[in-house]
């Protein structure tokens, strides 16, 4: 099939696209649930490296704790609550990427280079774009409730 001048493979087996097949035997490959936790473990170790290594995530880490007890002492509503998760997942997630964009960054540019700069400023203003939000509903969910305790 074309499309204009560029050229799509029909419907081939994976084979045929130039893939190379898998040197391993399939009775020696371990199976799909040891292949999965093995992602698990590696997607934590992950989570882990960034943590010891990003005093930003360790930030992030100690408001999810007070965040979490917080939410524990003013007993929030399964749809706050899931708010609550929401924004820290998605603090979480940026903070994580961000990590990820600046350490392949210094790989491939250890000198300055402008373009280089940009991405890690980029990557920077996801991080506080979502903490930004994750702020707006912390003092949506929280407000009334601390305004609440304090009387005002």
């Amino acid at each position: 099939m074309s499309c204009g001048t560029l050229s799509l493979p029909s419907m081939m087996p994976a084979s045929d696209l130039g893939h190379a097949p898998n040197p391993v035997p399939p009775a020696a490959r371990p199976s799909l649930l040891r292949r999965r936790a093995a992602s698990f473990g590696h997607a934590l170790r992950g989570v882990w490296a960034a943590l010891r290594s990003e005093l930003h995530l360790q930030f992030h880490a100690a408001a999810t704790v007070l965040v979490v007890g917080a939410g524990y002492y003013f007993k929030l509503s399964g749809l706050e609550c899931a708010l609550v998760a929401l924004a820290v997942a998605g603090v979480w997630s940026a903070e994580l990427f961000n990590t990820a964009i600046e350490t392949l960054t210094n790989l491939v540019s250890p000198g300055y280079h402008p373009l280089a700069g940009k991405a890690k400023d980029v990557a920077a203003g996801a991080v506080l774009l979502a903490a930004l939000g994750a702020l707006v509903v912390g003092g949506l969910v929280f407000g009334p409730k601390v305004w609440a305790l304090v009387g005002l």
